[in-house]
């Protein structure tokens, strides 16, 4: 368990050390770069507008589940206006049970909030495939004055000949079709 701190340390590391985690305490970027390596997850106890930068700079060492440490020195206002990207909150009056009730909680979060960015990711890169291999499909519906679905075969067909994914070939086509469109172009011009 490792957190940042501004100046209010001692409470969450005495509640967490209490509760038998070990902890370490964090103040500047290179605290956290030592630090990291060793830690399950990250406590903030910074004020709502630190948040972000402290996740961001956690983020970008390592992912871990973040919580924050929520109480009148870090969260003085009653607006609660964060959108932080944590996990979970732990606050000074939390109970043993809760505080265990809410990493336990915060941890499975994590979980749940990294399997749909990595989803989110292959989603987006299907995506790009797909458009790749339609802009091909309609290259060569274009050229060689066939139906979509005979393009479709066509580089499903060049594909296994070539041994490549067939957005590879879609890509090459493109590419190809571009460079030779933009040279046409280019002559005209002169």
């Amino acid at each position: 368990m490792s957190y940042s701190n501004r100046t209010q340390a001692s409470i969450p590391d005495e509640v967490l050390k209490d509760l038998g985690f070990r902890v370490y305490t964090a103040s500047t970027s290179k605290e956290v770069s030592f630090i990291i390596p060793k830690v399950d997850a990250v406590l903030l106890s910074v004020s709502p507008d630190q948040v972000e930068t402290w996740r961001k700079r956690v983020l970008a060492e390592r992912s871990l589940p973040l919580f924050w440490w929520c109480d009148s020195h870090t969260f003085p206002s009653n607006e609660c206006r964060m959108d932080a990207g944590i996990d979970g909150l732990i606050g000074s009056t939390m109970s043993p049970l809760e505080i265990h009730c809410a990493l336990l909680l915060g941890v499975n979060h994590y979980f749940h909030r990294t399997e749909w960015q990595q989803e989110r990711e292959q989603l987006l890169s299907k995506l790009e495939e797909r458009k790749w291999v339609d802009q091909a499909k309609r290259i060569l519906c274009e050229i060689k004055g066939i139906s979509e679905a005979e393009a479709y075969d066509f580089l499903r067909k060049q594909a296994m000949n070539e041994r490549k994914r067939m957005v590879d070939v879609a890509t090459s086509i493109v590419k190809v079709y571009q460079l030779l469109r933009d040279q046409n172009q280019g002559g005209r011009k002169r």
